[in-house]
């Protein structure tokens, strides 16, 4: 499989009579953007607002990221999602870089959302502050989730990608200004030099632990929690063939755009051929009861060690219940004979002095940390609110909370704000953005 994708580096966005991108400036036609939000009978109210680096601005309730993107040839960005089934990893893709499409509640939000700052403190713990976002805040009818703290969000995530696929659409006909190629042989037609070199394989545990429809992670518009363990070519991910869904702490999350952006993938692919030889990804999920962790661990290491694998990275999605998945894998695989490497984030208490995973095995021992979901953030007021910051403290997401005999409310009456960590809008980067670093004292 071949992939091209086309990049458009965005240094301002505008809205303007026509929707279209020249130099660097991408000019949207609100009025037809929201002719697209509105495609769905269940938006209510929608407005678009753009926010730039440096902004004093704080998003909340964050839902989703995108990035813009063109299918050239024909054909939906998310195949199963919003068009029909087809392969995704082949052919050409153009994309709108340095921007996002951010998906942000006009009024509710619940457990999985998270907030983003623009500028100051707050800037440094999410990679979308970096950003020029096009921030679509909307309401819906849909009147029976509203109050309920977990929410599959379907209009507002659906209209999100309707949207970023509107905005790519703009580049359709025209030149990239770079051209990134992803390639693999397969696996059994490597060249002998590269067949020499130590192989790995991607292990991948997307979010699938609600077991009602609706939540999920989507693999090709299929509800992971409904998949087994399933070995995919790295350009699919790449390409539009994992959607993000509405369930897990916002700082654990891996949004739409970091499946379209996965920075390991994209690293694997830089060493292969060079220092590696990166044999693929093996999709896995997490489960609720244990003989489903065990059945998927025991999937993913033959499926491992019959591609042949040396070593293993496995990165899991959320923390807390998601970890005995997580554990149970590498343990599985190390007991394969296939060397592996745990990228996860950790709740060890707002202390820091908690067990950071809820389950551990001596055989785990290579994990990456990418954080502390439990850390506590103060940040001071900002100018401007896109979206509801009252959501924080009132609508149960997982770094908020309405009271603390110690802290009071997450949202203050000037406008700061305490919370932790969990909050942030996918602020540990476990899928290979993290800046974060670790120090023994």
């Amino acid at each position: 499989m071949k992939l091209e994708l086309g990049n458009f580096y965005v240094k301002d966005i505008v809205f303007g009579e026509e929707t279209s991108y020249k130099d660097g400036l991408l000019t949207v036609n609100k009025e037809e953007a929201l002719k697209v939000v509105f495609e769905d009978e269940h938006i209510t109210e929608a407005d678009l607002v753009i926010v730039k680096p440096g902004d004093e601005v704080r998003i909340m309730p964050v839902k989703e990221a995108i990035e813009p993107r063109h299918r050239v040839g024909g054909g939906p960005v998310f195949p199963g999602v919003t068009g029909d089934l087809m392969q995704a990893g082949n052919g050409r893709t153009h994309c709108l870089k340095d921007c996002s499409v951010l998906v942000v509640g006009k009024h509710w939000g619940g457990f999985q959302d998270g907030l983003i700052d623009m500028s100051g403190e707050g800037a440094k713990y999410t990679l979308f502050s970096q950003f020029i976002n096009i921030c679509l805040v909307a309401d819906t009818d849909e009147e029976f989730e509203k109050r309920e703290q977990q929410k599959k969000n379907h209009a507002l995530r659906w209209a999100g990608m309707r949207l970023s696929e509107y905005l790519g659409s703009c580049v359709a006909d025209m030149e990239p200004e770079t051209l990134d190629t992803y390639e693999l042989a397969p696996v059994t037609k490597r060249s002998e030099e590269v067949n020499k070199l130590p192989s790995v394989v991607l292990v991948l545990q997307p979010q699938s632990q609600m077991e009602e429809l609706g939540y999920n992670d989507l693999n090709y518009g299929w509800d992971c929690n409904r998949m087994v363990p399933t070995f995919m070519h790295p350009n699919e991910v790449l390409d539009g063939a994992m959607i993000s869904g509405s369930f897990m702490p916002c700082s654990s999350k891996w949004s739409t755009y970091d499946f379209q952006n996965y920075q390991m993938i994209r690293r694997l692919y830089a060493e292969h051929g060079k220092t590696l030889n990166f044999l693929g990804v093996i999709m896995s999920n997490l489960n609720v009861a244990l003989e489903q962790k065990q059945r998927a661990a025991l999937f993913v290491a033959q499926m491992a060690k019959s591609l042949g694998a040396d070593s293993a990275i496995v990165a899991e999605e959320g923390y807390g219940n998601p970890d005995a998945d997580f554990i149970a894998c590498v343990v599985a695989l190390e007991d394969a004979g296939v060397k592996t490497v745990g990228l996860t984030n950790e709740c060890t208490g707002r202390d820091g002095m908690s067990q950071p995973l809820v389950t551990l095995d001596v055989k785990a021992d290579a994990i990456v940390s990418c954080g502390n979901v439990s850390e506590l953030i103060k940040l001071p007021p900002m100018k401007t609110v896109v979206g509801e910051l009252e959501a924080l403290a009132r609508d149960g997401l997982s770094g908020g909370w309405s009271t603390d005999e110690v802290l009071g409310s997450s949202v203050k009456e000037d406008g700061s704000i305490v919370m932790e960590n969990n909050a942030m809008f996918c602020g540990d980067r476990v899928t290979g953005w993290s800046t974060k670093t670790m120090s023994e004292y």
